[in-house]
């Protein structure tokens, strides 16, 4: 079983989350450091899988097709910094459909858990969102909370999924961060 795994969430953790849905490769931006962060990750022998909800093609914004070629365009932008993702994990339905796909349900990591052999209790998730935290903490994922998407301040007080084991300014921070942290 790989130990060495972490879970992404997409928008506002690697690209800028702008509220509207990113239907066209060219308005995809990463954040800055995101693809440097994946690298060092890489370099240091994790596995990184990128677990996303993307209702705009539930919803008809964008067709699968084109939910690919932005998907094409982040990898490019992973590869130039010498960073790739080992795997793609997305939720096409919207809260409507009831998925258990669709975080903060765990259909995707326990998709990816099978398909790569993860003991999900040694793995991590990095997320903007309750909805990443609840997804990471209903299966025994440590979770990062970063600050550079939804969640622009943790209020403790103010959310219902428990405390992430870090809290991060953005995911190259995260990164840092549980590279240099003891074994959990």
């Amino acid at each position: 079983m790989n130990s060495k795994t972490i879970f992404l969430d997409r928008d506002g953790v690697l690209n800028v989350e702008g509220g509207d849905y990113i239907t066209d490769p060219k308005m995809l931006a990463m954040l800055p450091d995101s693809a440097e962060a994946v690298a060092l990750l890489n370099r240091a022998g994790w596995k990184t899988i990128l677990v996303t909800n993307q209702s705009g093609v539930g919803r008809g914004y964008m067709s699968l097709t084109d939910m690919e070629a932005v998907h094409t365009r982040l990898k490019l932008e992973l590869e130039k910094a010498g960073a790739h993702l080992d795997a793609i994990y997305y939720c096409p339905h919207t809260p409507e459909d009831e998925c258990g796909c669709r975080k903060p349900e765990p259909g995707m990591l326990l998709q990816a858990a099978r398909e790569h052999d993860l003991d999900l209790s040694q793995c991590w998730l990095a997320g903007d969102s309750s909805r990443d935290m609840e997804a990471g903490n209903s299966v025994g994922c440590k979770t990062i909370l970063v600050l550079s998407g939804h969640t622009k301040i943790y209020l403790p007080s103010k959310v219902s999924f428990p405390p992430p084991v870090c809290i991060a300014a953005n995911l190259y921070h995260a990164v840092e961060w549980i590279l240099s942290a003891p074994i959990l």
